[in-house]
């Protein structure tokens, strides 16, 4: 079994405050996240994977190998705050680009508005990562930390509960396959939108197919992006250019304004086809979509098409599991809400289990986790109802729909008061 939880002679060992341990299925970014949290706190926890992880190091070289090639994930102030809170934060920076300002806009009409750092008072709305890079940092946190064990191409095959516990069972593919199991007093499935866990516990879900693809992907641009993100709406869905550092330096300085875009571009299911394969064409679209907001759009990476569904767990907590990230709600691109709300939740429940270890508690009583979902509740409905309105509301056909909502896009940039709540519920800020 690949154990990569001891890869350099300088790891400090930490003890851990508690026997108590949880098992994490699922480490994406969710999953390692939780994990550091969990550890920022003292507890200990064994993250298992279903994938193999690559082979990394503290030493390996920064630099950008694929220019145009990546996803990228707009991480909110508060997910910037959770992440300084763990000591996390100096290793992303550097691939990080932060935003300064919001345009907000619809094709073909007169509603727009912007959002500025400087009257939010605020030091930026948020920071653009590539996945890459956010999820090598988290994976080199994670195996250099003691209270983190990590089992990669561990496939989950079975849960079972007990009063004081819950056994997971899973086959791991080392140079032969076998099965094992693990105990622990708390189980926290990260494990995706097409959770195993969650059909395991035999929770069900909510499901609503946007008829859509987003198309995501990198851009270049003759015109540097002063670190503004733009926000249009079109018939086809809505679209976004979000500010991405340049391959050398961190972009954040007045000499590194940066020329790459990370772009979600939504189209209506089965019109994916050309916009991946046709450079020309999906370079030409955005620039109908974009006007000269962005500049000329120049030169186009490789890209990815994901059909958009929203799936939304029927419950959240099970005896001594949690569902948590993608497979508790997967949700609409629009606005970048879907990882953010995941590190607010994952964030809580690492609070409220610390309290209770102090407390001398059972960190998997079933009463604490459904106290947990309970708190989460009012963030993570607020952020669907939020999703979904922008999605239906800017692609209804209906005139009348079409003026109400420009007519909302230039109150709320002319009128006091509305954006500085809007903009910190937008950050995270206020959940």
């Amino acid at each position: 079994m690949q154990n990569t939880n001891a890869t350099s002679s300088t790891v400090k060992k930490k003890a851990a405050i508690t026997d108590q341990q949880v098992l994490i299925a699922g480490g994406g970014h969710v999953g390692l996240s939780f994990a550091l949290l969990l550890a920022h706190h003292g507890i200990k926890s064994t993250l298992l994977e279903k994938n193999s992880y690559p082979t990394i190091s503290p030493q390996d070289d920064r630099t950008r190998s694929h220019y145009l090639d990546s996803r990228n994930t707009a991480l909110s102030r508060r997910t910037v705050q959770i992440y300084q809170e763990i000591g996390l934060w100096d290793e992303l920076q550097s691939h990080a680009c932060r935003i300064d300002a919001v345009q907000i806009s619809e094709q073909g009409s007169f509603g727009r508005a912007q959002l500025k750092k400087e009257e939010e008072k605020v030091e930026s709305f948020g920071q653009v990562m590539e996945n890459a890079w956010l999820g090598r940092k988290l994976l080199l946190a994670a195996q250099q930390e003691s209270l983190i064990s990590i089992i990669d191409n561990a496939n989950v095959i079975a849960v079972e509960q007990q009063p004081d516990g819950v056994t997971l069972s899973f086959s791991y593919y080392g140079e032969e396959e076998h099965e094992q199991q693990l105990q622990a007093s708390l189980l926290v499935a990260c494990d995706g939108r097409d959770s195993t866990v969650r059909q395991l516990l035999d929770i069900g879900t909510t499901t609503y197919d946007y008829q859509q693809t987003a198309i995501v992907g990198v851009v270049e641009t003759d015109k540097p992006h002063n670190h503004v993100a733009i926000e249009r709406f079109s018939p086809a869905g809505p679209l976004a250019v979000l500010p991405l550092t340049d391959p050398e330096g961190d972009g954040n300085k007045e000499y590194q304004q940066g020329y790459r875009r990370s772009v979600v571009w939504v189209c209506p299911k089965g019109e994916e086809t050309r916009y991946l394969e046709d450079d020309a064409h999906f370079l030409a679209t955005l620039q109908g979509a974009f006007g000269e907001r962005a500049g000329t759009f120049v030169n186009a990476g490789r890209r990815g098409g994901y059909p958009l569904t929203r799936v939304l767990a029927d419950k959240q907590v099970a005896g001594r599991c949690v569902i948590m990230g993608n497979a508790a709600h997967t949700l609409h691109p629009v606005a970048g809400q879907g990882f953010n709300l995941c590190m607010r939740d994952a964030h809580v429940l690492a609070k409220m289990l610390s309290a209770q270890v102090l407390r001398g508690e059972d960190i998997g009583s079933p009463a604490l986790l459904t106290r947990y979902e309970k708190v989460r509740q009012t963030d993570q409905k607020r952020v669907i109802r939020f999703c979904d309105a922008v999605v239906h509301g800017f692609t209804h056909p209906n005139p009348a729909i079409k003026l109400a909502r420009n007519m909302a896009l230039v109150a709320f940039d002319k009128l006091p008061n509305i954006k500085p709540l809007v903009a910190n519920y937008a950050m995270g800020l206020k959940s």
